[in-house]
């Protein structure tokens, strides 16, 4: 896969997969250079012997060499020492998700708080069709758990509110997530036909974590490439990705399925947006603009109040001055007023909202 290096003193290898340890290439990385950490870690499972269907049929568990670790001290270790990697390359407002399952999510969530992480969030994600349990002495494991924090409190990290929103049909996005488990045409195969990695995550999931915490162009790293979901959903989305993978087969797989990706248009990489994050308008740039004119009256949308523009940008009415939202106030006996959804002005006979002028601005803005 061809590498694209930034120009400057933080030069990065952009939208490359990195073959070796996470640990060691992490540590090579520009300090505070990544935008979002995406990591799906070994999940140490500590599995004894093989699994069996009802129909003695053996499961494709996974038992590969990377997932296997001596100890709990051994896999600890290796936790601290790559979360304290994966912290240092992070911008000031950058942020990481780990997922793990009931084996090791709870170490990496103490580790990550031990070291100045600030948790934002824990995910349920919730698999719609998990595998049963064929043993019948437990519970079916039917979910794994992500956990989202910030590099630390203070952090502004990026949350598109409203695009969360918007993916559950207007309502607020919850912390439990039901997607389905990756099968069918997703589910990569190698060339005997078995699947190309035991752990492949659904791209709904990484497509869901991308939308709400990052912006086009941001970079997103993997350190735990695996055949590339994160690669892949980045690429589709207008973000840039970074992956570190040590398996020479996981980056063939994911370097061919990488560059059969085509990116959304520009048009379809916008989200919705909150209006605290839309660019401020002051109402007096209206009257500057000539939109509004000094002098014209403004009717509250009630219809019970009446203002003059006045040529600074402020309103008045019989003996009260201020902002749109003070003199608003004011005539309602309110605390507070939105004056951009209280007031109108009259065009072709219709009263119009002072807000869709507003809007008109915020669009040439883009």
């Amino acid at each position: 896969m061809k590498t694209t290096i930034r120009k400057g003193a933080n030069s990065l290898p952009i939208n490359e997969i990195l073959a070796g340890d996470c640990i060691e290439v992490m540590n090579a990385l520009p300090e505070e250079s990544v935008d979002l950490i995406f990591a799906d870690p070994p999940y140490n499972l500590q599995l004894r012997g093989d699994l069996h269907r009802p129909d003695n049929s053996k499961v494709d568990a996974v038992d590969d060499a990377w997932d296997q670790f001596d100890s709990f001290k051994v896999y600890d270790n290796f936790t601290r020492e790559w979360l304290k990697a994966a912290r240092r390359i992070l911008k000031p407002n950058g942020a990481i998700w780990v997922i793990g399952s009931y084996h090791n999510v709870f170490r990496l969530g103490a580790e990550l708080q031990n070291q100045g992480y600030w948790i934002l969030n824990d995910v349920v994600w919730r698999k719609s069709n998990p595998m049963p349990n064929f043993r019948g002495k437990r519970l079916t494991n039917a979910h794994e758990t992500l956990i989202w924090a910030s590099k630390n409190e203070a952090a502004k990290y990026t949350f598109n509110y409203e695009a969360m929103k918007a993916l559950n049909e207007g309502i607020q996005m919850r912390s439990d997530w039901v997607l389905p488990i990756c099968n069918g045409g997703e589910r990569l195969k190698d060339d005997n036909g078995d699947k190309a990695h035991p752990t492949q995550k659904p791209e709904s999931l990484l497509h869901r974590v991308i939308v709400g915490t990052t912006n086009p162009g941001d970079v997103i790293l993997d350190p735990f490439f695996g055949t590339g979901t994160t690669g892949a959903v980045a690429k589709m989305l207008g973000r840039e990705f970074i992956g570190i993978e040590r398996e020479e087969k996981y980056r063939k797989v994911a370097e061919k399925r990488i560059a059969s990706v085509r990116k959304f248009d520009k048009d379809a990489l916008r989200v919705s947006t909150s209006k605290r994050a839309e660019p401020r308008v002051p109402f007096g740039q209206l009257v500057e603009r000539g939109m509004l004119r000094p002098g014209e009256e403004l009717v509250s949308m009630n219809g019970r109040s009446t203002a003059k523009v006045r040529a600074d940008g402020t309103l008045v009415s019989n003996d009260v001055k201020g902002s749109i939202h003070q003199v608003g106030a004011h005539l309602e006996g309110a605390p507070s007023c939105n004056g951009w959804t209280y007031w109108t002005f009259k065009r072709d006979g219709k009263h119009v909202p002072i807000d869709v002028l507003r809007q008109q601005i915020r669009a040439e803005m883009q």
